[in-house]
């Protein structure tokens, strides 16, 4: 079934946000309408709300191998991702409110919602270490070793890099933190319907989804919180959620999300086969036509994403090259969705080592279920005669 709505659009950039399965919408429909109810309340309309909403918490444990009360609703990943490290943080502090500093390891290349997060909790008196990565936007899990310290409180690495598809290796981290004691928290965002969820052969104490990114609906999202995590919650009010986050459930976009990650989970292997064939199509083809081109993120396609391609193409600028693609009917990205309007260049390729002219040059890729081989091969046309006309503009041989 496509997913894409009726419109003439190729759309590459499904890391910045997926089209709502219609099996999705299905579901969430009657809780827009005839079952509206508040959960909280104790009539047969609430009620019915609230039998939806422990459903879902019960289908989503299933797909992360937890317990259902171990999971917590957010907004989406932002939300989900503050709430992992200044929660586990802060609950450091108040628990020895004059022992030594709180810290937290985190890396890099991390989505903004975990930097921007970090860089606020050093300016209220916090530590946190940056693990770098390698020229392939991988993290070595003996760089995470060496930056513990005493004081470590959570380590926070990424598992499935947004911009260049890097997959980290949670559970070697997570086994390492175990042994120590320290709580691991990994934001899954992109690895939804792409690797593995069990929080368990992750040894992940905290993971953290996103519906949007699984074919399910905008703001609303998930953190896992394995039992006996320390972790002091930050939204108070009405007492939802088991009293750790207040605000009257959104029921339809929970079921929406459930319904999602049920149907990302069941279509993971054919979905990553199907994305894979396109992906190895794209840079093939881009290879053959611009010899040039170089590719940004890891060689090995096991240590990459199924979807994602991201690009450097010499002699041209990357956000020139999108506003052509646009018009002329193909949606791609120069880098996170959630950066556009930034005008500064990749964090991701400059802690990879990237020059600036190829991170300037750089174009991401990333393909869904919609997708064919016919729109794979237009892109390919579209984009090598893009590129041509760009250098021609630019004086460029």
């Amino acid at each position: 079934m496509n997913l894409l709505p009726p419109t003439d659009t190729i759309y590459l950039d499904h890391a910045a946000a997926t089209p709502v399965d219609p099996a999705v919408m299905e579901a969430m429909l009657p809780y827009f309408t005839e079952r509206f109810g508040n959960p909280s309340s104790i009539y047969q309309l609430g009620q019915e709300s609230r039998v939806a909403l422990d459903r879902s918490r019960a289908a989503i444990a299933d797909v992360l191998g937890c317990r259902p009360s171990e999971i917590v609703f957010t907004s989406g990943a932002t939300e989900a991702d503050n709430l992992a490290l200044s929660g586990v943080a802060w609950h450091r502090r108040l628990a020895v409110p004059a022992g030594s500093t709180p810290h937290v390891i985190t890396t890099a290349i991390e989505h903004s919602a975990i930097l921007a997060t970090a860089r606020w909790m050093e300016r209220q008196g916090f530590a946190v270490s940056y693990v770098p990565c390698d020229s392939e936007g991988l993290v070595s899990v003996t760089d995470v070793a060496a930056a513990v310290r005493p004081e470590t409180c959570l380590i926070s690495v990424t598992y499935a890099n947004n911009e260049v598809g890097s997959i980290q290796p949670i559970g070697e981290i997570g086994a390492l933190a175990r042994d120590l004691g320290i709580p691991v928290h990994t934001d899954a965002v992109q690895a939804a319907g792409a690797l593995p969820l069990h929080v368990d052969d992750l040894n992940v104490d905290l993971l953290t989804l996103a519906a949007h990114k699984f074919y399910g609906p905008k703001g609303v999202g998930l953190l896992y919180v394995r039992n006996q995590t320390p972790i002091a919650y930050q939204q108070h009010g009405g007492g939802q959620e088991s009293g750790r986050r207040g605000g009257t459930e959104n029921v339809p976009l929970i079921v929406g999300m459930a319904t999602a990650l049920d149907r990302a989970e069941r279509g993971r292997p054919s979905d990553n086969a199907h994305c894979a064939a396109l992906r190895d199509r794209l840079l093939n083809g881009l290879r053959s036509a611009i010899p040039e081109i170089a590719l940004n993120g890891p060689a090995d396609s096991e240590r990459r994403l199924a979807n994602n391609v991201n690009v450097s193409l010499p002699g041209v600028q990357g956000e020139t090259m999108l506003l052509s693609l646009d018009m002329q009917g193909i949606a791609a990205s120069a880098g996170s969705a959630c950066a556009v309007g930034n005008a500064q260049p990749s964090h991701v390729l400059q802690a990879m080592g990237l020059s600036d002219e190829r991170i300037r040059s750089s174009l991401r890729f990333t393909v869904g279920r919609s997708n064919t081989p016919e729109q794979v091969d237009e892109t390919i046309q579209v984009l090598v005669e893009t590129v041509q006309r760009e250098r021609l503009l630019a004086g460029v041989a």
